[in-house]
């Protein structure tokens, strides 16, 4: 047994079809609900299979933006966000209870999770489209963020998530997908980059700055081109590192 425990998380349901490949090799699961990605088809197809998998399976809302991947700040009003994610989270909710699979978490997609991390009355506004499932599901959030603060303020369960094939700011934000460092590929490069996070609750930022930061999850996306080959290398060099993947 691994002296130190994680979830491992993947978004899916958007469209790259791997889930089959990845689904072995994780712990939790985030299934696009209709916003960015997805329909009812690929929501109830990717459930089945997490239920298969023995997954934990959480919804992944996003800005209602397919023609962006839900990965720009939309312009939208405040009433038109809350009602396009209470539809994402009720579609994704018949899924579920038409294959008897439990809830666990809810976790933004792209920009929406960009910007409740740093935008208070964003971070209200999205707390305040997901307020019925807060007895039911955790948050996955990233750590010191704004909306980790008001999601506690407002009784919500929280883990904290940090990001393997990421690289990050001094501040916790992710690196932008438009700079050329922002994704990290190489499997071994993940396994020195997420170590330290585990381990130590530190992450090297591009500046070279040790930053604290704590996770209950990591995310690898599943459209990350060596998703499979990251996974599968945590797979074994985890456990060789006392760290055990929390199924």
């Amino acid at each position: 047994m691994g002296q130190f425990k994680i979830d491992i998380n993947c978004d899916v349901g958007e469209g790259v079809g791997n889930e089959a490949d990845i689904f072995p090799f994780i712990s939790s699961c985030n299934i696009a609900c209709g916003g960015h990605a997805g329909d009812k088809e690929t929501m109830l197809k990717v459930a089945s299979l997490a239920k298969k998998h023995n997954l934990k399976v959480g919804s992944h809302p996003s800005y209602p933006d397919k023609a962006n991947f839900g990965r720009e700040v939309m312009d939208i009003s405040d009433q038109d966000l809350i009602q396009s994610i209470r539809k994402q989270l009720a579609d994704f909710d018949e899924i579920l209870k038409q294959e008897q699979i439990s809830l666990h978490h809810i976790k933004a997609h792209g920009a929406l999770y960009n910007q409740t991390a740093k935008d208070e009355r964003l971070a209200e506004v999205y707390l305040d489209a997901i307020a019925d499932y807060k007895q039911r599901a955790l948050l996955y959030i990233p750590f010191d963020s704004v909306i980790a603060r008001k999601a506690k303020e407002q009784g919500f369960n929280l883990w904290f998530e940090a990001f393997a094939d990421r690289n990050y700011n001094a501040d916790l934000s992710l690196v932008s997908r438009k700079e050329e460092n922002a994704l990290i590929t190489a499997p071994e490069v993940v396994l020195k980059h997420v170590l330290p996070i585990i381990k130590n609750g530190k992450v090297r930022s591009v500046d070279g700055d040790l930053c604290d930061i704590r996770a209950n999850t990591l995310c690898i996306h599943g459209d990350t081109v060596s998703a499979l080959k990251i996974l599968m290398y945590l797979s074994k060099e985890l456990p060789k590192n006392q760290v055990e993947i929390q199924k």
